[in-house]
């Protein structure tokens, strides 16, 4: 079974990149994710969670650019995995005019905030940089429409935890998703904060 009511251009690219049929965790997810819930996306390595991240973000935003701020951000655990993130966006946004930043941990802060400023749709980052952004004033939420949150496990460290309560308390009207191969019970605790009301879609098998 095809992949079903996407934009048209995600269909085109997925076409290109010979993806035909999605998987079983893309089958159950894609469509409530689509729907707007906040939602704890949970399966095994394997199951297609990046893609998903992905297809769902560009559906999100239509696949064009709008304005200047962030409409999308994708928190990551560290340098290495927003590098990842990135080039796996990069293969399906390379023939479209939408704006990918990642917030590179090497480059300075004051370099982060002035090339974000410049514009940008989908923001990838890690806690670190991303809540030294939130306390300069360097990233504008006011057009956010959905935070991803990528093999959500790290926010278990305490750094990670206390950036992302601090961020999220100034987030208005978004869509959280997080990922995660196991439903940990403190990623549950966050159901009192910024995921409210979410629904849980959990796949066993890839």
């Amino acid at each position: 079974m095809p992949f079903k009511k996407l934009h048209s251009d995600i269909n085109e690219m997925l076409e290109f990149l010979e993806i035909t049929t999605p998987t079983p965790f893309q089958s159950a997810s894609i469509p409530v994710i689509k729907s707007g819930a906040n939602i704890y996306c949970v399966a095994p390595e394997g199951s297609g969670k990046t893609t998903t991240l992905i297809l769902t973000t560009l559906q999100k935003l239509k696949c064009e650019a709008v304005g200047t701020a962030p409409r999308a951000i994708v928190l990551v655990e560290d340098r290495n995995k927003a590098a990842e993130m990135y080039d796996a966006f990069t293969k399906y946004i390379r023939h479209h005019d939408l704006r990918l930043y990642n917030c590179d941990e090497k480059l300075h802060i004051d370099v982060i905030k002035s090339e974000v400023f410049e514009g940008v749709d989908i923001l990838i980052s890690t806690p670190k940089i991303l809540n030294k952004l939130f306390l300069l004033e360097g990233v504008n939420t006011m057009q956010l429409k959905i935070f991803s949150m990528d093999d959500a496990a790290f926010l278990e460290q305490k750094t990670a935890h206390n950036a992302m309560m601090l961020m999220t308390q100034s987030i208005q009207k978004c869509q959280f998703v997080m990922y995660s191969e196991k439903m940990h019970p403190f990623l549950k605790r966050f159901e009192n904060y910024f995921m409210k009301h979410a629904k849980v879609i959990s796949v066993k098998g890839a």
